[in-house]
């Protein structure tokens, strides 16, 4: 079973990625885990990948397909893999293509860019264990400190408002065609295509993709 997950930043993809590769027992493959751990490697693709991130923008579909193709070679992936947050240009998407990468489902998750801009820009992250908060919808018992250690808690730099903005700005330029594209391989029988309301509680979505990828 191979999967791809769309939608914009904060719109779940990563919390149904989990459900569906533990139910399915494929690895989730996730370009920002990818993009991070790159980043922490402080090598010379690290700095430039931190940089553009920094800056709000998108890494370029040369950095992301080569990290993507030398992933999905791992013996983990043989029974199938779920990417999630690529492809998210239609260069991106015609690489799998050429490639010969075989698609089966694609779900693409849908929020309304105002609800996202509060989500992510709300939350709060402990450095050294990695949890998150979010300063609405799950606040730490102490502001900006971790509930465990009561360490100060911080906000990503792409998470911060300016940074959203511009990533959703980016999405919405690469995101139409790259649909309409999935739309279309839909209609003609290569893959199978669904959209999803993200908006609904998480145990209704995880019904929903449960449901869709019995079909």
């Amino acid at each position: 079973m191979r999967i791809i997950l769309l939608g914009a930043p904060g719109t779940g993809k990563g919390t149904q990625g989990k459900f569906i590769t533990e139910k399915y027992n494929i690895p989730q493959i996730s370009t920002g885990d990818m993009l991070r751990k790159s980043i922490n490697s402080n090598n010379q693709i690290g700095i430039i990948i931190k940089n553009i991130i920094e800056e709000g923008k998108l890494v370029s579909d040369k950095i992301v397909c080569n990290l993507i193709k030398k992933r999905i070679k791992k013996k983990d992936c043989i029974n199938g893999f779920l990417l999630d947050g690529f492809p998210r240009t239609i260069e991106q998407a015609f690489y799998l293509t050429k490639n010969k990468i075989k698609i089966d489902y694609v779900l693409e998750f849908m929020m309304p860019h105002k609800t996202i801009l509060e989500r992510i820009s709300g939350r709060r992250i402990h450095a050294q264990s990695g949890r998150i908060y979010h300063i609405k919808f799950n606040p730490p018992k102490n502001k900006n400190k971790d509930d465990l250690t009561g360490e100060p808690l911080i906000i990503r730099e792409d998470d911060k408002k300016k940074s959203v903005e511009k990533r959703l700005e980016e999405y919405k330029k690469t995101h139409y065609p790259l649909v309409n594209y999935y739309i279309n391989q839909n209609k003609i029988g290569n893959i199978k295509f669904f959209q999803i309301n993200a908006m609904h509680e998480l145990l209704l979505i995880k019904k929903k993709v449960e449901l869709i990828l019995k079909t």
